[in-house]
């Protein structure tokens, strides 16, 4: 009979390591060199005549996604990211909105159900790319366009 310690070690330092670990400074950078997300409010007020969007973040049956993923905004309205269920963060990729400047930086993990990050639109008109970087790969994906 073979014992099952050395599978559930594995599986716990695993945990460990994907699941907190240490916590970094907010003045490092993440592995890939990009400079570790910022605080941001977590909540803004639209412009004279602009809106709140909600977009919800949820992991369930269905997987990982953002709901509404594609989204038609104005200047000066506010997308509020909404967690629903699971852990997410909003990343406008730079390289993945080629010639766009002033993107906010990537917003914290949004970890307990109803925590929001709202993103005034004050960074141009066009359309953008965004994301939730640990569920990227798996579609947590979304588009927006912004007009005037």
């Amino acid at each position: 009979m073979r014992s099952s310690f050395p599978l559930a070690l594995f599986a716990t330092l695993l945990l460990t390591v994907a699941c907190g670990g240490e916590k970094k400074a907010a003045d490092q950078t993440t592995a890939a060199g990009a400079p570790a997300p910022a605080a941001l409010p977590t909540t803004a007020e639209p412009a004279p005549g602009g809106k709140i969007i909600e977009i919800l973040a949820t992991t369930d049956d269905k997987g990982n996604y953002f709901s509404p993923s594609k989204i038609e905004a104005h200047v000066g309205d506010v997308l509020r990211f909404k967690l629903v269920t699971g852990v997410h963060n909003v990343d406008f990729l730079p390289d993945s909105n080629p010639g766009k400047t002033g993107l906010p930086p990537v917003s914290p993990f949004l970890q307990l159900p109803g925590q929001t990050q709202d993103y005034l639109l004050n960074f141009g008109t066009g359309k953008f790319y965004f994301q939730c970087d640990p569920h990227a790969l798996l579609g947590m994906k979304g588009t927006l366009e912004v007009e005037k």
